[in-house]
């Protein structure tokens, strides 16, 4: 695995053709080595601008914090 830190924030479309959000984790072992938890919010959106918009708001993410799939 990589030891760049990964986008808190996932915005990707799921097998149904909405998009959803995932919110990551990044902790550190005691040797540096960085272990990422993932969780998939239940909200659903009908674009990846409206996603964008709902992590903005709610969690106050700059723009770099969000990555999209």
């Amino acid at each position: 695995m990589s030891r760049i830190p990964v986008r808190p924030f996932l915005v990707a479309k799921d097998e149904e053709g909405v998009f959803r959000v995932t919110v990551r984790t990044t902790r550190y072992n005691s040797q540096g080595y960085p272990l990422v938890s993932a969780e998939l919010l239940e909200d659903t959106f009908r674009t990846q601008t409206l996603a964008r918009a709902f992590v903005r708001e709610q969690y106050k993410a700059e723009t770099g914090d969000i990555a999209s799939k």
